[in-house]
């Protein structure tokens, strides 16, 4: 069964992208590395014949899985998601309660995940821990390092 996630319009727009981008200039490099391993002799011997036959597979499988990415995506509507909990494309002002930082995460699907830019995937342990939760909420979630704390100061779009 395929798996259902949302998308900003700038993030599917991203996926399409680098779909098309992998069928027209990533199918034409694997199309050039068969041929130039072809064209060196021998293919029962030819170990660089093997490894453009292997890295085209691979190509293949990428284009394939993106392409059911890009079937089963859907768009957000940002301007009628709820703010009274956290949900996808929330933004989140959290505390840690153990040092007092403050941080600042928008919830977006695994693909558009970027911490360096405040985004984290709904399917990661912290994601995963805010989603149903109110602003004034504390949020335990376990991490790799441990159990981390945070308080749920405000929820946004």
């Amino acid at each position: 069964m395929a798996t259902v996630n949302y998308y900003t319009p700038e993030g599917l727009q991203k996926l399409k992208d680098e779909l098309q981008d992998l069928k027209i200039r990533g199918r034409a490099k694997a199309a050039d590395d068969l041929r130039e391993a072809r064209d060196k002799g021998d293919l029962s011997e030819n170990a660089e014949y093997d490894a453009a036959k292997e890295a085209q597979g691979l190509l293949e499988l990428k284009i394939a899985k993106l392409e059911e990415i890009v079937g089963n995506a859907r768009l957000l509507d940002e301007s009628n998601l709820d703010t009274s909990k956290v949900l996808i494309m929330s933004k989140v002002k959290l505390k840690n309660l153990k040092n007092g930082m403050v941080l600042d995460y928008t919830l977006v699907a695994e693909e558009e995940a970027n911490l360096a830019a405040g985004k984290i995937s709904v399917k990661s342990p912290i994601g995963k821990g805010l989603l149903g939760k109110s602003a004034g909420d504390t949020a335990e979630i376990t991490v790799p390092a441990g159990k981390l704390q945070f308080e749920i100061l405000e929820i946004s779009r």
